[in-house]
């Protein structure tokens, strides 16, 4: 894989902040993208295909999956996610920094393939505000919820692995997003 930007996996458990972080950073730096994740999920309200997700059927996946088109993929509650090699390749050729929602598992998938990156996770300030955070986002029945509250226990275990854990609070987006930019700053300057 030929790398030229960039790419940074930025996670955080379900409702945890990373796609209004990712934003925010894209904002922040020139020539940056969001890595489009494709899933089996089915979209939401407001989706586009290509710009939230790639929405594929579960089948198409499969066979993308069977044929070695993922770097990384994941069964998250129910549904598939994952990083297709050939769109990580073009977002890293065009974009100095390539932001990616992969999780836990991703990551890892990331390190045993050797594929350089700078790894964030969010950490929410407690379970009791995160589970607030998903109420709040909506679409989630209640066993959805506590699969993701379980889901979210783990993958902070888990989060110790990152480069970098960054406790994203309630109502203090900008200060997480300070840090954030400061880390890649940093990171930028080791790589060149």
């Amino acid at each position: 894989m030929k790398h030229t930007g960039h790419l940074i996996l930025i996670s955080s458990p379900s409702g945890g902040g990373k796609n209004s972080v990712i934003k925010e950073m894209i904002a922040r730096f020139d020539n940056a993208t969001q890595f489009v994740t494709t899933t089996t999920r089915e979209k939401r309200d407001g989706e586009i295909d290509g710009t939230d997700y790639h929405f594929l059927s579960q089948k198409t996946f499969e066979e993308k999956l069977d044929a070695g088109d993922f770097v990384e993929y994941n069964d998250y509650a129910g549904n598939l996610y994952g990083t297709e090699k050939e769109k990580l390749e073009t977002s890293l050729e065009k974009f100095d920094l390539v932001f990616s929602q992969a999780d836990v598992n991703g990551k890892h998938s990331l390190d045993k393939l050797n594929i350089p990156h700078l790894s964030i996770f969010l950490m929410p300030e407690s379970m009791d505000i995160l589970r607030e955070r998903i109420i709040n986002r909506g679409g989630v029945s209640e066993e959805k919820m506590h699969e993701r509250l379980h889901i979210a226990e783990e993958e902070l275990e888990t989060s110790k692995d990152y480069d970098y854990r960054v406790v994203n609070k309630e109502g203090e987006l900008e200060k997480t997003v300070e840090k954030i930019r400061k880390i890649i700053e940093e990171y930028q300057k080791k790589s060149k």
